[in-house]
């Protein structure tokens, strides 16, 4: 498979427009509310939103590309399975990739515009922990909803070939891999799957995993925090999560990577998990997750840009980005 094969769909066709508008229109009469006034779009190539304004205030219409389609049907699934941890779908449409969300209220970008505190994520990763651990039981259903399978024993298997596809390394191109940097690459692929052994024989089983956890992404609520926006996402080793999560925070606050504050969060995201087994090999997991999962995000990045859509280009060099990561990466 290349990085390119899925057709797009065209959301500014006035057929597919209309088809969305009478959904939305009739999943909010069901509930007694009425659109008030013109979408406001937001369009990339793996996803269209609009926020829809309504007599009870704005919600949120999402339209999935193929190759995240699967985030409509993980979306209830989450709902039921973790309630109170993400957004409740007023309605869904899961051949057709569609999801219309209630208002969530503040993102924690939001709430901290201005005033960066790492310190809030502290609360943040052990409620999302709680949701990893209340799916962890689920993972045979959220394979069956198409959510991909990145569990540890899989990701060897994924990188052999995502390494095949020149197309979507965009190989030997000024953004892209180098023939001989995918060449190193296939060297480390005994190492690599080595990391990935000592993931799935660990205490730690694979549950749902993010795989983009930022600021951008978590709702602040007066119960707690919302997740949301799961169209990266897959069934993987939650610690995983600590990957993005962690580099965000840093980003955002100027932080070094060693800085303290990160190894406080990563400890908080550890602790629910200490039942499992002692903290040291908490750690030790959690470090080799990190460099596994950069695959993840390579893979989860090609299934969003595999589409024709023409606006793909402006994201492309982020699957080789993460591999090139990868290759200067000390395993674990």
């Amino acid at each position: 498979m290349t990085a390119a094969t899925a057709p797009y769909t065209d959301w500014d066709d006035r057929t597919w427009r209309a088809a969305a508008w009478e959904w939305v229109a009739e999943a909010l009469a069901r509930t007694g509310q009425r659109i008030t006034g013109p979408v406001e779009p937001r369009v990339r190539p793996w996803a269209l939103i609009w926020r829809v304004p309504t007599d009870a205030g704005d919600v949120w219409f999402k339209a999935n590309a193929a190759g995240t389609g699967f985030e409509t049907a993980l979306t209830a699934a989450l709902a039921r399975l973790a309630p109170g941890r993400v957004l409740d779908p007023i309605a869904v449409d899961t051949r057709r990739r569609w999801a219309l969300l209630p208002h969530g209220g503040a993102t924690l970008r939001e709430a901290l515009t201005g005033e960066p505190d790492p310190a809030r994520w502290e609360r943040i990763l052990p409620e999302y922990a709680d949701l990893q651990r209340a799916t962890a039981a689920h993972v045979d259903e959220l394979l069956g909803l198409g959510v991909p399978d990145h569990r540890p024993e899989a990701l060897p298997g994924h990188l052999a070939e995502l390494l095949d596809d020149g197309a979507a390394l965009l190989l030997d191109t000024p953004d892209g891999l180098t023939t001989e940097a995918r060449d190193r690459l296939r060297s480390r692929l005994p190492e690599y799957a080595q990391r990935c052994r000592l993931l799935a024989e660990g205490p730690i089983g694979p549950t749902v995993q993010h795989d983009d956890l930022h600021d951008g992404n978590v709702f602040v609520t007066g119960d707690g925090h919302r997740f949301f926006d799961w169209g990266d996402a897959s069934v993987a080793h939650p610690f995983g999560t600590l990957l993005v999560a962690l580099r965000s925070v840093a980003y955002v606050n100027g932080l070094d990577a060693g800085d303290p504050a990160l190894g406080r969060l990563r400890d908080a995201y550890l602790e629910p998990w200490t039942d499992r087994c002692d903290r040291p090999t908490l750690l030790r997991l959690a470090e080799t997750a990190a460099g596994v999962t950069m695959v993840s995000r390579s893979l989860s990045w090609r299934r969003a840009l595999d589409t024709t859509d023409p606006s793909r280009a402006e994201f492309a060099a982020s699957v080789p980005g993460w591999l090139d990561e990868l290759l200067v990466t000390e395993f674990a």
